[in-house]
C-alpha cells in the first residue's frame, strides 16, 4: 500500500506539471515598451540606494531608449549621488496588462552588471505577498549564477525531488520564513547570469505559470537547443517541447490558485538594499569594496554596463 501510493503521488506531481500550447496575447519590442509599460517612480520597495525616475526623465536623460527592435533601460553613469539624496537614478517599468495562466518570455541581450546592482525580471501582483511573485531572472554584484525564486504568504513550501535541472536551495516560500529568502532554484545552466550572460551574448527565459504549477527555462544565445518558438517569436509556444525546466515549483504542498494572483511583469534595476546591500553579498560573494551605499553614491563610472538591452518579452496564454 505504502509503495502504491507513492507512485501515485509521483504521478499525479508528474501529470500536473505537464505544459501545453499557448497563443500570443502580447508583444514588446522597441518602442512597444513605451506604450505597454508604466515608468514606476516611487521608492523602492527594498529599501535600495535608487531614486527611480519617470518616463519623460527617463527619455531625456537617456536612461531609456527604444528603436524599432531594441529597448535600453539603464542606470545613471555620471553623476556623483549627495548622500542626502534619495539615491542613483535608474528605471523600474511595469506592465499595463496583468496575466494569470501564461508563458512569458524574455529575450535579453544585456542585463545589467558591477558592484551595487541588483538587477530583476519579475512578476508581482498588486497585493503583496497575498498575491505572490516570481523572481525569474534576479541576483546582486555579478554573483552567479541565476536564482528564480517564490514569494508567497503562509503554507506554501516545495518538496524535494523535483524535476529541475536547478539546484534547490530553500524550499519554504513564505515571506515570514528565513528572512524572505523564499523557496528558491539556482540555475546550472552556464552563463546564466552577470557578466557571463553578457558576454555569451545574453540568451532566453521564459516562465511557465498555470494553476497547478510554475516553471521557469533559460538559453543561452548561442545553445543549440533553444526551442524554435523561443528563439523566434509567433503565434503560439508549445512548453511540451521545451524540456526539463531550470526551476519547477508544484502545488503539492502549497496550492498554486491560491496564492498566485493577477501579475504584472516588472523589470528593473536598484542598488544595495536588502540584499545586495548585506556585507555578506557586497563584500564576501561579490569582491565589493567599501560599503555599498558609498561605493554607488561616488563611483558614477562603475554603472557604464549596469543596463538592461531587451530585444522583446512576449507573453502567450
Amino acid at each position: 500500500m505504502r509503495s502504491t501510493a507513492a507512485l501515485f503521488a509521483v504521478s499525479s506531481l508528474v501529470s500536473s506539471a505537464l505544459g501545453a500550447t499557448y497563443s500570443l496575447k502580447d508583444t514588446f519590442v522597441g518602442q512597444d515598451f513605451l506604450t505597454g509599460f508604466t515608468h514606476q517612480a516611487i521608492p523602492d520597495p527594498t529599501h535600495g540606494r535608487v531614486n527611480y525616475v519617470d518616463q519623460p526623465t527617463a527619455l531625456a536623460q537617456n536612461l531609456s531608449f527604444a528603436t524599432d527592435d531594441t529597448f535600453i533601460m539603464r542606470a545613471d553613469s555620471f553623476k556623483v549621488v549627495d548622500p542626502s539624496a534619495p539615491g542613483r537614478d535608474s528605471v523600474r517599468i511595469q506592465s499595463n496588462n496583468q496575466y494569470t495562466t501564461h508563458v512569458s518570455v524574455y529575450d535579453i541581450r544585456h542585463m545589467p552588471q558591477g558592484c551595487g546592482t541588483w538587477p530583476a525580471a519579475w512578476e508581482v501582483g498588486d497585493n503583496w505577498p497575498a498575491q505572490g511573485e516570481v523572481d525569474i531572472l534576479e541576483g546582486t554584484n555579478d554573483i552567479e549564477p541565476n536564482q528564480s525564486t517564490l514569494h508567497t504568504s503562509a503554507n506554501c513550501a516545495m518538496p524535494a525531488g523535483l524535476q529541475e535541472n536547478g539546484n534547490q536551495v530553500t524550499t519554504n516560500c513564505d515571506v515570514a520564513a528565513n528572512g524572505n529568502a523564499g523557496c528558491g532554484v539556482q540555475s546550472t545552466v552556464p552563463n546564466s547570469y552577470g557578466k557571463s550572460f553578457n558576454g555569451a551574448g545574453g540568451g532566453f527565459y521564459a516562465m511557465e505559470r498555470t494553476s497547478t504549477f510554475i516553471k521557469v527555462w533559460f538559453w543561452s544565445r548561442n545553445d543549440p537547443t533553444v526551442p524554435a518558438d523561443v528563439k523566434t517569436a509567433g503565434a503560439a509556444v508549445n512548453t511540451d517541447a521545451w524540456g526539463t525546466p531550470s526551476a519547477l515549483f508544484v502545488n503539492d504542498q502549497c496550492d498554486i490558485n491560491a496564492h498566485f494572483g493577477a501579475h504584472n511583469i516588472i523589470i528593473n534595476l536598484t542598488f544595495c538594499g536588502d540584499w545586495a546591500g548585506i556585507p555578506q553579498f557586497f563584500n564576501t560573494l561579490g569582491g565589493c569594496p567599501g560599503s555599498c551605499d558609498d561605493f554607488v553614491n561616488n563611483n558614477p563610472s562603475a554603472f557604464n554596463d549596469a543596463f538592461w538591452d531587451i530585444a522583446g518579452v512576449h507573453v502567450y496564454e
